[in-house]
C-alpha cells in the first residue's frame, strides 16, 4: 500500500477545514475529488456521502441554516459541478453560507480537451458571490480561507471554489492559517446613523422594520425579537417567494399597506415587495435601506425615487445590534399589538376545516397534529418544502428551527434539507413536510439517511398533481384547459420501506397523530404519504 504524501494540496485543503472548524463535509464522490477523500481520512472530518450532487448543496445549505456554521458540499469536475449548481441559486436567495468545492480538470492541461474540462466558474459565477479557480497547491490553503470568508461576509450567501487535480495532487506550502483568516469581515453600522434611524422609526405612527433572509435563522429570529423589544417597532422577517402573502405572516400584508416609515434591514426591495409599489407600500410611506450591497440601494433608489430617504452600508446582524443598541423605545404600543395580532392570524373556519372527499385530508387535518411532535423539544425543526403544501405548512405550524426552499421559489430540497437537519440537531424531532411533486426529486437520499442513520420524519401531502401550477391553469385558463400537472398517486411510504425505512399511508383524520408518533418512535427515515385534496394556498386576510 502506497503511503500518501501529507503536504499535498488536498492535505492543505483538509488542515485548512480543520482551521475553520468544519466538522462535516456533504459530497458525492468522482474521479477529480479523490485526493481529497484521502486526504480526509483519519482528519476528524466526517463526510456524508450523498446520492446527487443537488442534494449535497442543499444539505449543506440547510445545515448552515440551522449551525449558523459555513456548509460546505464537494463534488466532482464536470458534470458533477454541473448538478450542483442548480442547487446553488436556493442557498443564494437565502442568503446562506454555502461553499461549494468542485473538482475540476488539471491546470497543466487547460485548454487541451482533458477529460469533463468546462469553464465550471463561469458556470456557477451567476448563482454565487464569487467563483474561481484555483491556480496551485500553493493557493489552496489561501483560496480555502477566502471562499469561506466571502461566503460569510456581507450578505451572507454561496461561494463556489474549483480544485484542478494537480493542484490537489502536488506538493504544497503548508501555511499555518489563524482561525481568524476564516472569519466574517464585519460591516459596522454607524451608531449616528443608527440612532437616526430609530429616531425616525420611533416618531412615525405606524413603522415598520423589514429584515431578510438571512435573519431567519434561530439566532437572527432571537436577534430580531431583542430589537422589537427595545424599540417598540414591529420586526418582520421576510423569507418567503409568497412575499408580502407568505401564509406564515398571517394578515400581514395588511399592516405593511398602512405603515408610514419603514426600514429595510437586509430585505431586498424586489418583487416579494411587489418592488415597492402601491398598494403594497403606501404611497406616501417614507422608505430607509440598510444593505451590505450598494447595487442593492441603487435598485431600491430607481424603484423609490426621493421615497428612499436615510441609507446606510452595513450588514444585516451588525445593524440589528447597533440599532438595538439605539433603541429607547417610544413606539405606539398600538399600533405594535395590531400588528403582532394581525401575523397571529388564522382564519377561524379552519378549525372545522375537512375534506370533501372520503378518504382524504384537508392540509390543515394533516399538518396541525403535527405540532406535538414539534413542541416536545426545545431544538426541534421543521423543513417545508413544495409550491402550495409548503405554505399550508408554514402557516400551520411553528418550529424553534425552520428552514425552507425560500426566495428562490424552487422546490425538491426537503429531504435533504431533513438529512442535514439530523446531523445538526442530532436528538430532536425533524419533521419535514413535501408534497409528492418536491419529494421525487430526492428520494433516493432516503438511501443516505439509512446508511448514515440519520432518523427524520417526513410527510407528504399526496393529491396527486403538481397542484401549484394545476391551479395556477385553473385560474387563468379554465378548468376545461388542465394538462401536464397529473401525477400517479405514488405509495411513497413503501418506497421509504423498500429502502429500509418506516412507512405509513394516512387517508383518515383520525389516524393522523398517532400515524405521527409511531413514526418519530420509529427510530427510522419515515414518510406518512397522507393522500389529501389539493386546495389552493392559503390567502390569509381578516
Amino acid at each position: 500500500m502506497n503511503t500518501p504524501h501529507r503536504n499535498r494540496g488536498c492535505d492543505a485543503l483538509v488542515q485548512s477545514l480543520q482551521t475553520a472548524g468544519v466538522r462535516r463535509i456533504f459530497t458525492l464522490s468522482g474521479n477529480h475529488i479523490m485526493p481529497i477523500f484521502d486526504a480526509v481520512l483519519e482528519s476528524g472530518i466526517e463526510l456524508i456521502h450523498t446520492r446527487h450532487e443537488a442534494s449535497a448543496v442543499h444539505m449543506a445549505d440547510a445545515y448552515a441554516r440551522i449551525t449558523g456554521e459555513v456548509g460546505i458540499a464537494l463534488v466532482t469536475g464536470g458534470p458533477g459541478h454541473g448538478n450542483a449548481v442548480s442547487a446553488l441559486y436556493t442557498a443564494q436567495m437565502a442568503e446562506s453560507p454555502v461553499v461549494l468545492l468542485s473538482g475540476h480538470a488539471p491546470n497543466n492541461q487547460s485548454g487541451m480537451g482533458a477529460f469533463q474540462e468546462m469553464r465550471q466558474a463561469d458556470m456557477a459565477a451567476p448563482v454565487t458571490k464569487a467563483a474561481w479557480t484555483c491556480a496551485g497547491a500553493d493557493q489552496v490553503a489561501s483560496d480555502i480561507a477566502k471562499a469561506i470568508r466571502l461566503a460569510r461576509s456581507g450578505r451572507p450567501g454561496p461561494v463556489n471554489l474549483n480544485l484542478p487535480t494537480d493542484a490537489l495532487d502536488d506538493l504544497a506550502a503548508m501555511p499555518a492559517l489563524a482561525a481568524d483568516a476564516f472569519q466574517a469581515e464585519t460591516m459596522a453600522l454607524d451608531p449616528a446613523t443608527a440612532s437616526e434611524l430609530m429616531q425616525r422609526l420611533v416618531g412615525a405612527s405606524r413603522p415598520m422594520i423589514l429584515a431578510g433572509p438571512a435573519c431567519m435563522t434561530r439566532p437572527g429570529r432571537a436577534l430580531l425579537a431583542a430589537l422589537e423589544a427595545a424599540s417598540g417597532v414591529p420586526v418582520v422577517g421576510m423569507e418567503s417567494p409568497r412575499g408580502v402573502a407568505d401564509a406564515s405572516l398571517g394578515a400581514f400584508a395588511q399592516m405593511l399597506a398602512q405603515a408610514d416609515c419603514i426600514l429595510l434591514l437586509g430585505k431586498r426591495l424586489d418583487f416579494t415587495l411587489k418592488f415597492g409599489k402601491a398598494p403594497a407600500l403606501s404611497a406616501d410611506a417614507a422608505v430607509h435601506q440598510v444593505d451590505a450591497e450598494n447595487a442593492e440601494i441603487d435598485r431600491s433608489r430607481r424603484a423609490l425615487g426621493g421615497r428612499l430617504q436615510v441609507t446606510a452600508l452595513a450588514d444585516a446582524f451588525a445593524s440589528v445590534a447597533a440599532l438595538t443598541r439605539a433603541a429607547a423605545g417610544g413606539a405606539p404600543a398600538a399600533w405594535l399589538a395590531q400588528v403582532r395580532a394581525a401575523i397571529a392570524y388564522r382564519p377561524p373556519a379552519w378549525d372545522s376545516a375537512q375534506s370533501e372527499t372520503s378518504g382524504k385530508l384537508h392540509p390543515v387535518q394533516m399538518l396541525r397534529p403535527l405540532q406535538a411532535l414539534l413542541d416536545s423539544h426545545p431544538e426541534a425543526v421543521l423543513v417545508c418544502d413544495g409550491g402550495e403544501i409548503g405554505q399550508w405548512a408554514m402557516a400551520c405550524l411553528s418550529a424553534p428551527h425552520r428552514v425552507n426552499n425560500g426566495v428562490a421559489g424552487s422546490i425538491g430540497s426537503g429531504l435533504p434539507y431533513a438529512l442535514a437537519a439530523r446531523c445538526a440537531q442530532p436528538q430532536a424531532p425533524v419533521v419535514a413536510v413535501m408534497g409528492d411533486g418536491t419529494v421525487g426529486f430526492h428520494i433516493s437520499e432516503f438511501d443516505t439517511a439509512m446508511r448514515y442513520g440519520l432518523p427524520f420524519v417526513s410527510v407528504i401531502g399526496n393529491d396527486a398533481r403538481w397542484n401549484a401550477e394545476y391551479q395556477i391553469q385553473l385560474r387563468d385558463y379554465g378548468a376545461d384547459r388542465l394538462v401536464g400537472c397529473e401525477l400517479w398517486p405514488m405509495r411513497y411510504d413503501s418506497v421509504a420501506q423498500a429502502f429500509g425505512g418506516h412507512g405509513e399511508c394516512v387517508t383518515d383524520p383520525l389516524a393522523m397523530a398517532a400515524a405521527a408518533q409511531r413514526a418519530q418512535a420509529s427510530g427510522l427515515p419515515a414518510c406518512l404519504n397522507v393522500m389529501i385534496e389539493g386546495v389552493p394556498a392559503p390567502q390569509i386576510k381578516y
